[in-house]
Protein backbone atom coordinates (compact mmCIF):
# COMPACT_ATOMS: atom_id res chain seq x y z
CA UNK A 1 0.00 0.00 0.00
CA UNK A 2 1.34 3.50 -0.96
CA UNK A 3 1.73 5.53 1.66
CA UNK A 4 1.04 9.72 1.83
CA UNK A 5 2.58 12.33 3.32
CA UNK A 6 0.83 15.97 3.43
CA UNK A 7 3.83 18.13 3.87
CA UNK A 8 3.44 21.89 4.24
CA UNK A 9 1.04 21.62 7.35
CA UNK A 10 0.33 24.76 8.91
CA UNK A 11 -3.27 24.34 10.79
CA UNK A 12 -5.22 22.33 13.14
CA UNK A 13 -8.34 22.41 10.28
CA UNK A 14 -5.61 20.75 7.41
CA UNK A 15 -4.13 18.59 9.66
CA UNK A 16 -7.28 16.84 10.46
CA UNK A 17 -8.56 16.53 7.13
CA UNK A 18 -5.45 14.77 5.84
CA UNK A 19 -5.50 12.52 8.87
CA UNK A 20 -8.73 11.53 8.09
CA UNK A 21 -8.37 10.79 4.56
CA UNK A 22 -5.70 8.42 4.83
CA UNK A 23 -2.10 10.50 5.69
CA UNK A 24 0.22 8.56 7.34
CA UNK A 25 2.63 11.29 7.89
CA UNK A 26 2.23 15.18 8.45
CA UNK A 27 5.06 17.75 7.19
CA UNK A 28 6.53 20.50 9.08
CA UNK A 29 8.42 23.12 7.14
CA UNK A 30 11.08 25.11 9.97
CA UNK A 31 12.87 26.27 7.18
CA UNK A 32 12.49 30.47 7.41
CA UNK A 33 12.47 30.87 3.65
CA UNK A 34 9.55 28.80 3.06
CA UNK A 35 6.65 29.93 2.59
CA UNK A 36 4.97 27.35 4.26
CA UNK A 37 7.35 27.70 7.30
CA UNK A 38 5.48 26.94 10.71
CA UNK A 39 6.98 27.87 14.59
CA UNK A 40 7.63 25.13 16.49
CA UNK A 41 4.41 26.20 19.41
CA UNK A 42 2.16 26.22 16.30
CA UNK A 43 3.42 22.41 14.93
CA UNK A 44 3.63 21.21 18.75
CA UNK A 45 -0.26 22.27 18.98
CA UNK A 46 -1.30 20.58 16.09
CA UNK A 47 1.37 17.52 17.02
CA UNK A 48 -0.47 17.11 20.23
CA UNK A 49 -3.71 16.15 18.95
CA UNK A 50 -2.61 13.86 16.35
CA UNK A 51 -3.20 10.31 16.68
CA UNK A 52 -0.61 7.56 17.83
CA UNK A 53 -0.24 6.06 14.06
CA UNK A 54 0.57 9.24 12.21
CA UNK A 55 4.49 10.48 11.87
CA UNK A 56 4.46 14.17 12.21
CA UNK A 57 7.99 14.82 10.35
CA UNK A 58 10.16 18.29 10.76
CA UNK A 59 11.55 19.67 7.58
CA UNK A 60 15.08 21.11 7.77
CA UNK A 61 17.21 22.56 5.64
CA UNK A 62 21.50 22.15 6.65
CA UNK A 63 20.59 22.47 10.38
CA UNK A 64 22.98 21.03 12.79
CA UNK A 65 22.20 17.61 14.25
CA UNK A 66 22.03 18.85 17.77
CA UNK A 67 19.04 21.42 16.80
CA UNK A 68 17.58 18.88 15.03
CA UNK A 69 17.81 16.53 17.91
CA UNK A 70 16.84 19.33 20.20
CA UNK A 71 13.33 20.45 18.55
CA UNK A 72 12.45 17.05 17.68
CA UNK A 73 12.36 15.79 21.06
CA UNK A 74 10.88 19.26 22.47
CA UNK A 75 7.70 18.76 20.00
CA UNK A 76 7.40 15.27 20.07
CA UNK A 77 8.57 14.60 15.87
CA UNK A 78 8.90 11.46 14.83
CA UNK A 79 11.09 12.13 11.92
CA UNK A 80 13.36 14.37 10.66
CA UNK A 81 13.48 15.15 6.88
CA UNK A 82 17.08 16.84 5.48
CA UNK A 83 16.27 18.73 2.81
CA UNK A 84 19.29 20.70 2.43
CA UNK A 85 23.03 19.67 1.80
CA UNK A 86 23.65 17.65 5.00
CA UNK A 87 26.15 14.96 4.69
CA UNK A 88 25.93 11.50 5.45
CA UNK A 89 27.75 12.11 8.88
CA UNK A 90 24.84 14.74 9.38
CA UNK A 91 22.18 12.24 8.56
CA UNK A 92 24.34 9.20 10.73
CA UNK A 93 24.33 12.05 14.12
CA UNK A 94 20.70 12.47 13.59
CA UNK A 95 19.89 8.72 13.18
CA UNK A 96 22.12 8.59 16.77
CA UNK A 97 19.96 10.44 18.52
CA UNK A 98 17.45 7.90 17.86
CA UNK A 99 15.05 10.00 15.33
CA UNK A 100 13.83 8.14 11.82
CA UNK A 101 16.01 10.67 8.90
CA UNK A 102 14.55 10.96 5.80
CA UNK A 103 16.63 12.70 3.45
CA UNK A 104 15.68 14.19 0.89
CA UNK A 105 17.36 14.70 -2.51
CA UNK A 106 16.53 17.31 -5.79
CA UNK A 107 16.94 15.54 -8.95
CA UNK A 108 18.65 17.79 -11.14
CA UNK A 109 20.19 16.87 -14.43
CA UNK A 110 23.02 13.99 -14.05
CA UNK A 111 21.39 12.63 -10.53
CA UNK A 112 22.22 9.12 -10.25
CA UNK A 113 20.27 6.86 -7.69
CA UNK A 114 23.50 4.99 -6.91
CA UNK A 115 24.30 7.78 -4.91
CA UNK A 116 21.76 7.01 -1.80
CA UNK A 117 23.92 4.48 -1.00
CA UNK A 118 26.26 6.73 0.96
CA UNK A 119 23.01 7.26 3.04
CA UNK A 120 22.25 3.92 3.43
CA UNK A 121 20.52 3.15 7.13
CA UNK A 122 18.31 6.26 6.74
CA UNK A 123 14.94 5.53 6.76
CA UNK A 124 13.68 6.95 3.64
CA UNK A 125 15.02 8.84 0.63
CA UNK A 126 13.09 11.44 -0.37
CA UNK A 127 13.37 12.30 -4.27
CA UNK A 128 12.24 15.80 -5.29
CA UNK A 129 12.19 17.86 -8.02
CA UNK A 130 14.63 20.24 -9.12
CA UNK A 131 14.57 23.82 -9.60
CA UNK A 132 17.96 26.25 -9.21
CA UNK A 133 17.28 28.03 -5.24
CA UNK A 134 14.70 26.22 -4.08
CA UNK A 135 14.86 23.39 -1.04
CA UNK A 136 11.60 21.66 -2.41
CA UNK A 137 8.21 22.79 -2.67
CA UNK A 138 9.52 23.27 -6.56
CA UNK A 139 6.46 21.65 -8.35
CA UNK A 140 8.59 19.89 -10.53
CA UNK A 141 8.24 16.46 -11.12
CA UNK A 142 10.72 14.22 -10.73
CA UNK A 143 12.06 11.42 -13.77
CA UNK A 144 10.13 8.11 -12.28
CA UNK A 145 12.07 5.74 -13.80
CA UNK A 146 14.89 6.98 -11.68
CA UNK A 147 12.93 6.61 -8.54
CA UNK A 148 11.85 3.09 -9.24
CA UNK A 149 15.42 2.13 -9.22
CA UNK A 150 16.59 4.37 -6.52
CA UNK A 151 13.95 1.57 -4.80
CA UNK A 152 17.01 -1.05 -4.24
CA UNK A 153 18.79 1.47 -1.96
CA UNK A 154 15.86 2.24 0.55
CA UNK A 155 12.52 3.54 0.38
CA UNK A 156 11.40 5.92 -1.60
CA UNK A 157 9.50 8.41 -1.10
CA UNK A 158 7.91 10.25 -4.02
CA UNK A 159 7.90 13.95 -4.49
CA UNK A 160 7.83 16.48 -6.75
CA UNK A 161 4.43 18.04 -8.77
CA UNK A 162 2.50 15.63 -7.42
CA UNK A 163 -1.22 16.45 -7.99
CA UNK A 164 -3.94 14.53 -8.50
CA UNK A 165 -3.79 14.48 -12.60
CA UNK A 166 -0.78 12.57 -12.21
CA UNK A 167 -0.23 10.86 -8.92
CA UNK A 168 -2.03 7.38 -10.43
CA UNK A 169 0.86 7.25 -12.98
CA UNK A 170 3.24 7.83 -10.42
CA UNK A 171 2.80 5.44 -8.26
CA UNK A 172 2.33 2.61 -11.42
CA UNK A 173 5.72 3.78 -12.74
CA UNK A 174 7.66 4.25 -9.75
CA UNK A 175 5.76 1.74 -7.35
CA UNK A 176 7.20 3.97 -4.12
CA UNK A 177 7.12 3.20 -0.71
CA UNK A 178 5.11 7.00 -0.27
CA UNK A 179 4.17 9.85 -2.12
CA UNK A 180 4.59 13.43 -1.21
CA UNK A 181 2.74 16.41 -1.77
CA UNK A 182 2.03 20.02 -1.12
CA UNK A 183 1.84 22.35 -3.94
CA UNK A 184 -0.42 20.06 -5.45
CA UNK A 185 -3.18 20.41 -3.16
CA UNK A 186 -3.31 24.11 -1.54
CA UNK A 187 -5.42 26.84 -2.26
CA UNK A 188 -2.19 28.81 -1.93
CA UNK A 189 1.31 28.39 0.10
CA UNK A 190 0.16 26.92 3.65
CA UNK A 191 -3.17 26.23 3.33
CA UNK A 192 -4.71 23.09 1.69
CA UNK A 193 -7.58 23.39 -0.92
CA UNK A 194 -10.09 20.58 0.83
CA UNK A 195 -11.20 19.30 -3.25
CA UNK A 196 -8.15 19.01 -4.06
CA UNK A 197 -6.95 16.84 -0.83
CA UNK A 198 -9.57 14.54 -1.53
CA UNK A 199 -8.64 14.19 -5.19
CA UNK A 200 -5.44 13.13 -4.36
CA UNK A 201 -6.25 10.59 -1.89
CA UNK A 202 -8.79 9.19 -4.29
CA UNK A 203 -6.96 8.80 -7.26
CA UNK A 204 -3.63 7.08 -4.57
CA UNK A 205 -6.26 4.24 -3.70
CA UNK A 206 -7.46 3.88 -7.61
CA UNK A 207 -3.84 3.58 -8.42
CA UNK A 208 -3.34 0.52 -5.87
CA UNK A 209 -5.43 -1.63 -8.23
CA UNK A 210 -2.79 -1.11 -10.93
CA UNK A 211 0.32 -0.31 -9.28
CA UNK A 212 3.00 -3.18 -10.04
CA UNK A 213 4.42 -5.38 -7.47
Amino acid sequence: MTRVKICGITNWADARLSVDLGATMLGFNFHPASPRVVSPARAWDIIRRLPSCVVPVGVFVDWRPDVVDALARAIHLKAAQLQGDESPADARAVRARGHKVIKAFCVKPGFRASNLVKYRGDWANLLDGFAPGLYGGTGKTVDWKIARRARRYGRVILAGGLRAENVGEAIRAAAPFAVDVCSGTEARPGKKDPARLRAFFREVEAAEILAPL
